[in-house]
């Protein structure tokens, strides 16, 4: 059977291995030459005028070596053409009495003419002559075995002068360079007469000036690689002393300042550079300033207030208590202020603790406890607010329990705020709250399937005082500051608080810790994405 010419045949295993082993090597010992290559602009500034340089330069020494190539051998053409065109008349002088090929004469006299010729220093060294019909050659010398080509040949015959370029080993050893210069001489008897100059002077010309020609081109490349890479150092040195202020400037150290060299652009930069670093330290002492103050404003108001809002407080108890012996009117405004005081009360507690966060003085009391058990506590003290608005709030975790080394008060006042406001947004749909750990972190989420969150809104929901809709109606009377609280004890534990939501579609919040306490949160167990759950899409439909 004959073979299947048309199937490609497929590599050994072993070599597509080693091809591929050989591709990874070379590409992780390149890798620290292209790290560099791209992290240093003054290699790359050098590198491309090196490269340009190059190019430029090969270009000019092909034209250079070409032009002056083609000059020294049309030079030489030219003269070997005026010296055989004076042979051969010089010949044709002697040869002008034979008449037939047949006479003895004829051979001798040819090869004293051939003689003569290339012994003269005026024309080539090696000269043949013959008849037309090549019924006689003379050369000299006569050892010479040269022979011109058959397409030579044929040109003289028509009686045109042609030229040849070849290279025979006349004199003996390697062969050499000559150029053939053939003519016709018409007498009686048709004659071709063919000279060969050696070009061994114009050979050593040309190789000297492609050597010269080389080494300066090697020269001018490293020449322009030196100034290119002095000239980039004067440029890249001032930025590059730029770029290591401004680390230190972003590490804290605002002092910092470039030194003003001369009165050049370069000078002119580092001087609006350093105007530019005091400014921004100024502003940032303002800002610091003013936040002391601010912290320290906030801080102050909450402790005074700490001592007329307990004389408020027994004031408002006594009334409360007593409720009952009031008119319905003065009873509801008893209520009321208990109810308001309640709120002033949560309100201070919120300031205090976030004053403390500002100041830096919030510490953690970890302990290993279980995240399941927190979550549970937490739904148990919503149940009768979850019970007013209608909600039904389910927890999803693990068969076993989820021990992590957290500060089980903050997790659970976390907990707290988190299903208190999706309880509060709900809008009688069902709330989920989903426990998963991972090797390395314990994540809660806390999903509702509300009113959701506007475009850009999930960025602004933990920030202080701020709320999606004011106008809306709470039953817990929040502070605005249970968010912000809550991200900030998460940051204290190392974790994160994360929020998203849609319009119609509720609001999703992922609270990841480390299960070890002073680790730090990586990923999360528990992806950020909105997954609407049967219970919520039956609900809606109903």
């Amino acid at each position: 059977m004959a073979p299947d010419r048309g199937r490609t045949r497929e590599r050994p295993a072993w070599l597509r291995r080693l091809a591929q082993g050989a591709a990874r090597y070379a590409g992780r010992a390149s890798r620290p030459l292209v790290d560099r290559f791209r992290a240093s602009l003054q290699l790359r500034v050098v590198s491309s005028t090196l490269i340009a340089s190059t190019i430029l330069v090969l270009i000019f020494s092909f034209v250079v070596a070409g032009s002056v190539t083609s000059g020294l051998l049309d030079e030489r053409q030219d003269t070997a053409v005026e010296e055989t065109e004076n042979a051969a008349e010089r010949a044709a002088e002697q040869l002008g009495t034979f008449s037939t090929t047949s006479d003895e004469a004829l051979a001798k006299a040819m090869q004293r003419i051939v003689n003569e010729l290339a012994e003269d220093p005026v024309y080539a060294p090696y000269i043949m002559l013959r008849t037309a019909d090549g019924a006689v050659t003379a050369t000299h010398p006569t050892s010479g075995g040269a022979e011109p080509s058959a397409d030579l040949q044929a040109t003289v015959a028509e009686g045109k002068i042609a030229t040849q370029y070849a290279e025979f080993d006349i004199e003996g050893g390697d062969p050499q360079p000559y150029l053939i210069v053939g003519s016709y001489i018409d007498l009686n008897i048709d004659y071709e007469i063919y000279a060969f100059y050696p070009l061994e002077s114009q050979q050593e010309a040309i190789g000297l000036l492609r050597t010269n020609l080389a080494l300066a081109g090697v020269a001018l490349v490293l020449l322009l690689g030196v100034i290119a890479a002095l000239v980039t150092r004067l440029v890249v040195t001032p930025v590059r002393e730029a770029a290591r202020t401004s680390q230190r400037l972003a590490a804290g150290l605002l002092h910092e300042r470039m030194e003003v060299r001369g009165s050049d652009d370069l000078a002119r930069l580092a001087g609006s550079f350093n105007l530019m670093a005091e400014n921004l330290q100024n502003q940032i002492r303002r800002l610091e300033e003013m936040s002391m103050m601010q912290r320290r404003f906030t801080s102050d108001v909450s402790h005074e207030l700490r001592t007329p809002l307990a004389t408020i407080r027994m004031a408002a108890d006594l009334l409360y208590d007593n409720r009952d012996e009031f008119d319905p009117l003065t009873k509801r405004s008893t209520e009321l202020l208990q109810h308001e005081i309640d709120r002033f009360e949560d309100l201070l507690q919120e300031l205090l603790e976030i004053s403390r966060f500002d100041s830096g003085f919030a510490s953690l009391e970890t302990e290993a406890v279980d995240v399941g058990r927190i979550a549970e506590d937490v739904v148990e003290g919503l149940s009768r607010l979850a019970g007013e608005c209608g909600v039904a709030v389910t927890i999803k975790k693990p068969q076993r329990r989820v021990i992590a080394e957290v500060d089980q008060r903050r997790v659970h006042r976390i907990l707290r705020n988190l299903v208190s406001n999706a309880i509060e947004h709900a809008e009688g749909r069902p709330v989920e709250i989903r426990i998963a750990e991972s090797d390395t972190a314990v994540a809660v989420s806390v999903r509702d399937h509300g009113v959701g969150l506007k475009p850009g809104h999930a960025d602004r929901v933990f920030d202080r005082f701020w709320r999606a809709d004011p106008s809306r109606n709470r039953k817990t009377g929040g502070t605005g500051l249970g968010l912000a609280i809550s991200l900030e004890d998460a940051k204290l534990h190392s974790g994160t608080l994360k929020a998203t939501g849609a319009p119609g579609e509720g609001t999703l919040f992922v609270l990841t810790l480390p299960l070890q306490a002073g680790n730090r949160v990586i990923n999360s167990p528990i992806p950020l994405r909105l997954e609407p759950s049967k219970e919520a899409r039956r609900a809606t439909q109903d």
